[in-house]
């Protein structure tokens, strides 16, 4: 762990030379830019746009989301469930986020579905595109679509091995909403410049400390874990290849603490229009026991690959969705895992208000097949 602590402390200390240097760099090119008689005819014209900063009233958002989903058997009849067929609030969310000054930011989030409960609150200090740090409660970095808001998800939630190996509903039981409790660096390396300006940057990275016991909830064995994540765009703005690491211990009892530890690699393309997207995760959860009922130790992999295509008319949106998701949580039982074939439809009568509709055939590896239809309605504000 010391270890970890010093490889932290080694990148900041790396990062505040380069945000020294990218801020001497940017002054410069501002200065030596050449004015040619193109760039003196059209300057006038433009509208210079000022960095945000200051202390300014908080941005109020939020958004809500409704859903009914039903589960069918093989035969298309429903489930012997009490939950099988039933309507459901399934976000209600409301923030407040603002500028404390031109370098500090903060955001406050609550969800609303059962009883009022904090999801997100931190503050962010930003000296420059190269480093920021993050201080409170917010979603770990891992996986590429964790970081996506659910109510930009192409279907109507994350998929199975996200949940599972994220921290949603973890298969150790430790963890909810993808969130903890830490500090995380952040920050854009090698900038690439066009014709207007700043257009990306070729690294992303984020690397953080944190309780590893969940959203809302101390630490309870004095033990950090670490995750962190690198997003590489390779000479194309709209292309991502993606990697993470979650390197922790959650508590099981008194004597032992259980191992997780998981990694992901990924990849997206998304120019607006055609949304491609694919991540393998894997995972080892845990500890080593000569109890055959006990949880004991093992390893569980998930991937799932999508597609999606925007077609636009105005305001409103269209978009078809096909995903493919797999998930193994023991990976040492033959035949334990289950197949998610989805097709789905995303529609936008307004820029605020969406309807999906998804189909789900659940192929279990060991069993029966089922169906899974969800009807949900999003509205943000």
């Amino acid at each position: 762990m010391k270890r970890n602590f010093r490889m932290i402390i080694g990148m900041l200390l790396l990062a505040i030379p380069l945000c020294m240097n990218a801020q001497v760099t940017t002054k410069k090119s501002e200065n030596q830019k050449p004015k040619t008689e193109k760039n003196a005819k059209e300057e006038p014209k433009r509208e210079r746009k000022e960095p945000k900063g200051g202390l300014e009233m908080p941005k109020i958002s939020g958004f809500v989301q409704g859903m009914f989903q039903a589960n069918l058997t093989e035969e298309g009849k429903l489930m012997e469930d009490d939950k099988a067929s039933t309507f459901r609030m399934r976000r209600v969310r409301l923030s407040a986020s603002g500028n404390l000054s031109k370098t500090v930011s903060y955001k406050i989030q609550g969800d609303f579905t059962r009883s009022p409960m904090l999801v997100d609150a931190f503050v962010k200090y930003q000296p420059c595109r190269e480093f920021g740090i993050q201080v409170g409660q917010f979603k770990t970095p891992f996986t590429l679509e964790s970081p996506i808001n659910p109510v930009n998800l192409e279907i109507f939630d994350y998929g199975e091995a996200v949940q599972q190996l994220v921290g949603y509903k973890d298969v150790c039981g430790v963890g909810a909403l993808g969130r903890d409790l830490g500090v995380m660096a952040t920050g854009s390396l090698f900038p690439v410049m066009g014709e207007e300006g700043y257009e990306y940057s070729i690294v992303d990275y984020s690397i953080g400390v944190f309780n590893g016991n969940g959203a809302n909830n101390l630490d309870n064995n004095n033990r950090k874990d670490i995750v962190g994540r690198l997003e590489v765009h390779p000479g194309l703005k709209n292309l991502t290849l993606s990697g993470s690491y979650y390197y922790g211990k959650y508590y099981k009892d008194e004597e032992n603490n259980g191992i997780r530890n998981r990694w992901t690699a990924g990849a997206q393309y998304n120019d607006g229009k055609l949304v491609l997207r694919g991540e393998y995760i894997s995972g080892e959860t845990g500890y080593v026991t000569d109890i055959p009922e006990d949880l004991g130790y093992f390893n569980s992999n998930g991937y799932y690959a999508q597609a999606g295509y925007y077609f636009k008319a105005g305001e409103q949106k269209i978009m078809p969705v096909l995903r493919y998701e797999h998930f193994t949580k023991d990976a040492s039982i033959a035949n334990g895992g289950t197949n998610w074939y989805t097709a789905g439809i995303n529609y936008w009568p307004l820029k605020s208000v969406n309807l999906k509709l998804d189909y789900s055939l659940v192929q279990k590896e060991s069993g029966s097949n089922s169906h899974r239809v969800v009807g949900m309605v999003s509205y943000k504000f």
